[in-house]
């Protein structure tokens, strides 16, 4: 059986079994518009997908569904879904191919960022979901735990940046398929700054470095780029800092940090956001 969940204010329990016998939760999250996002964490692996009311039908039917937003099999904890369109958008955690069950929640987590591009649908059948599930998850679900959670990129970056580049780039990156560690997807009232930002940077494959003016006289930022130098240099000397250069010059990142400004680095002045993810997502996929 699924655990009791929880849901926002908006959200809701529709059913417990499809026609074929299959246990499922839906969450009701009423009128969306496009660029809404809702971030779904889960106690166990399980199946988790965003549709929308016709595909909806379709799932509890037993038939082909089209979903939304990078759902699947989810292994990490937590995801966040992005409504590709305005309309009525559903949250859908099933047990396919699995036998532990998982406790799911679901809530909202930014409204309307309109920057976003529409997602793709991704074609499922529960035949293949199940035969997926089962291939990962085998006798025993694993159960999601803090040193469960890796991330593929570190967004380093001065808060003054967040709305020129920093949030629109970390949106971007995860529209690339990428985990990523930005402040405002993790941390929650109460949640402590220090050891979070420690997770992160332990937890993660590469830092993405914001380099900007308001970058160079930042406590936390500094902080967090001593501890990507730190992971770089016991990697053994392996590529882990990105640097992104933010309306900043050679010579400025130079008298700053001569070893940043020997590294390639990509630079807003000559590219945008999507070009950048495009790039930093393939250097990730390398």
């Amino acid at each position: 059986m699924w655990a009791k969940s929880k849901a926002d204010g908006r959200g809701g329990r529709l059913g417990s079994m499809s026609p074929g016998g299959l246990q499922y939760q839906a969450f009701d999250l009423g009128q969306c518009r496009r660029g809404d996002v809702w971030r779904v964490e889960i106690s166990a692996w399980a199946n988790v997908f965003m549709v929308d009311s016709s595909n909806l039908s379709s799932f509890k039917a037993g038939r082909n569904f089209n979903h939304y937003g990078g759902g699947g099999l989810m292994k990490r904890s937590p995801h966040d879904f992005v409504v590709p369109r305005a309309g009525r958008w559903y949250i859908v955690a099933h047990s396919a191919g699995l036998r532990n069950s998982a406790r799911v929640s679901v809530a909202p987590l930014q409204r309307n960022l309109q920057a976003m591009a529409p997602a793709a649908p991704h074609l499922s059948d529960l035949k293949t979901i199940a035969n997926r599930a089962a291939a990962y998850g085998g006798d025993e679900t694993p159960s999601m735990a803090p040193a469960d959670k890796r991330y593929d990129v570190f967004v380093s970056h001065a808060s003054e940046d967040k709305d020129g580049i920093v949030r629109p780039l970390a949106e971007a990156l995860r529209s690339e398929g990428l985990e990523v560690w930005y402040d405002e997807f993790e941390l929650r009232i109460g949640s402590s700054l220090r050891r979070s930002i420690d997770a992160g940077l332990a937890n993660s494959r590469f830092g993405v470095v914001v380099l900007s003016e308001a970058f160079f006289g930042k406590g936390w930022a500094n902080y967090e780029l001593d501890g990507l130098v730190t992971r770089e240099i016991a990697s053994g000397g392996g590529q882990m800092i990105l640097p992104l250069w933010h309306k900043v010059t050679k010579d400025e990142v130079t008298a700053y940090s001569p070893s940043l400004a020997d590294k390639l680095a990509l630079s807003t002045g000559d590219k945008t956001v999507a070009e950048i993810a495009e790039e930093i997502a393939a250097v990730v996929g390398s």
